[in-house]
């Protein structure tokens, strides 16, 4: 019964739409080492794009709901963890490969060549978003996790999204 449990949860786990593709960690961080936190101060007021303000929101939201559980109190004066979140948007394009299927039938043609093709098939943006955790009394970063998705229009998609990528996230860098 334990193997079947373990076996679902890693089912699971592989059809998030999130993937955590890096983590890098000094080797004495652990959060419970932290009891306070907060977020830089960055200044976003050149970003005239209120989707991305909202989404980093949720991010953060996620980000302190979960650290809270986990025991950590976010406050602004002296928080002993300093957390930095970097947003990358970038096109992307989905392709297939043509195959002889769909090569033209020619009859009668010597020097006739045929390659196949990559086709454009759909265009999409991924997003990859950057957590760095600095220690704030040496002022050194202490742990880096970077996840990636697709970026989704659907608001309630994009939360749950967050949500996951941040448990994700956390998982990793506790040693879960």
């Amino acid at each position: 019964m334990r193997l079947f449990s373990i076996i679902v949860l890693v089912l699971i786990g592989a059809c998030s739409p999130v993937k955590v593709t890096h983590v890098d960690k000094a080797d004495e961080f652990s959060l419970a080492n932290y009891k306070t936190f907060d977020f830089y101060k960055v200044d976003v007021s050149g970003i005239d794009s209120p989707s991305y303000n909202e989404r980093v929101g949720w991010i953060k939201d996620e980000i302190s709901k979960q650290l809270k559980q986990k025991g950590l109190t976010q406050t602004q004066t002296s928080p002993e963890l300093l957390l930095n979140i970097g947003v990358v948007l970038e096109e992307k394009e989905q392709t297939r490969e043509t195959t002889l299927m769909d090569a033209p039938r020619y009859m009668g043609q010597r020097n006739y060549h045929w390659e196949s093709q990559d086709v454009v098939v759909n265009h999409y943006k991924q997003g990859t978003v950057t957590v760095d955790f600095v220690d704030s009394k040496t002022n050194s970063r202490v742990c880096e996790a970077v996840a990636s998705a697709v970026d989704v229009k659907n608001e309630n998609t994009a939360k749950k999204n967050s949500a996951s990528g941040v448990e994700q996230v956390l998982k990793k860098i506790s040693g879960m």
